[in-house]
């Protein structure tokens, strides 16, 4: 099965919504994880407010580091979306050779604690996963993601 890991640095809002909205829409065609550069230790509340505001499922969401999920670890990801510069930048460094990844660049709610900012979190991922996942991601050439992972970055999956 095709693996997919959002990262972000804390891995406490944006990865962890990446990974509920996933879990949630492509779960017959997609395993999906999340991890963070700078794994928090915990998922935070207004994250636990949204997930249970759309009805998505929390259960076994945990802020954890992407090293659970480096080589030569069998779990290896066929592709990272990063969702901060910053974790693209510790993570390249510290896996240069890694799987295929991509920059979906999502400011982190976190920062205001305000419900509108979740929200807006929560709309922009779901645009860009929605673009996904209209595609036969699984199955496509390594040359047709790329073409694919680089249109949503820059529409934002509009």
């Amino acid at each position: 099965m095709f693996h997919l890991l959002a990262v972000c640095t804390g891995n406490s809002t944006r990865s962890i919504i990446a990974e509920a909205i996933l879990r949630r829409e492509a779960s017959d065609r997609v395993h999906v994880s999340s991890a963070g550069t700078n794994p928090l230790g915990r998922v935070h509340p207004g994250t636990l407010r949204l997930l249970e505001r759309k009805g998505l499922d929390a259960s076994g969401l945990r802020s954890k580091s992407w090293t659970e999920f480096a080589p030569p670890l069998p779990n290896r990801p066929d592709l990272i979306l990063f969702l901060c510069p910053a974790a693209e930048a510790e993570l390249s460094v510290a896996w240069p050779r890694g799987p295929m990844s991509t920059l979906w660049e999502i400011e982190d709610p976190a920062a205001s604690q305000s419900e509108l900012a979740f929200d807006l979190a929560y709309i922009r991922l779901t645009r860009r996963i929605d673009a996904l996942l209209t595609q036969p991601i699984e199955e496509m050439t390594r040359d047709g993601r790329r073409w694919t992972l680089d249109r949503i970055a820059e529409t934002g999956g509009a």
